[in-house]
């Protein structure tokens, strides 16, 4: 029974952030239109 309770007050926190992030809105700005890299550049072998 302690399980389901502490499950249910973690999930009714969680479910505040979400809602009190999406209330405030995202912050200001703009993305950078140069793409990230995800790897890094090796060698051509070719």
């Amino acid at each position: 029974m302690r399980a389901l309770v502490a499950a249910a007050i973690g999930l009714a926190a969680a479910l505040a952030l979400v809602f009190t992030i999406t209330t405030i809105g995202a912050p200001p700005g703009e993305t950078s239109p140069k793409p990230l890299l995800t790897t890094v550049p090796g060698p051509k072998n070719q």
